[in-house]
């Protein structure tokens, strides 16, 4: 196996990962929130499932975005295809930025600020308690 077969390989493995981690994350996230909140909690699940939905998508896209760059290793890129590349990453990082401000009510560089504001998701086994707020 040559260099390049390998890490075109590794691209592709990533790729493969950057959609399983969305699928299973898509599908976990509804099989959670399906049985655990149902009635009056209703509206809290579908805080969860967003907070859960939103946190797989972010992760499948950043390991979209290392496919892409893995994939520039072994290619002389010509124009264009810097410029398609070039936009896909920009799209991807785009919806990055926007997911993670979405789940966490803040921009990525502001860490620890208004973590009190972020929806809890009570991830713990004891379903008779209420989830926190």
């Amino acid at each position: 196996m040559q260099f390049t077969d390998f890490v075109a390989l590794a691209a592709r493995l990533f790729e493969g990962a950057g959609v399983g981690v969305m699928v299973v994350g898509a599908v976990a996230a509804m099989g959670l929130v399906a049985v655990r909140y149902r009635g009056a909690q209703r509206k809290e699940g579908y805080r969860v499932l967003r907070h859960y939905l939103g946190s797989a998508i972010l992760l499948g896209l950043e390991l979209l975005v290392a496919a892409d760059i893995i994939r520039t290793v072994t290619e002389t890129p010509t124009l264009q295809q810097v410029l398609i590349l070039g936009l896909i990453v920009l799209i991807r990082t785009f919806l990055s930025f926007t997911l993670e401000v979405e789940i966490a009510g803040r921009w990525p560089w502001q860490q620890g600020r208004h973590d009190e504001d972020r929806p809890r998701v009570d991830t713990t086994a004891d379903d008779s308690r209420p989830p926190r707020p």
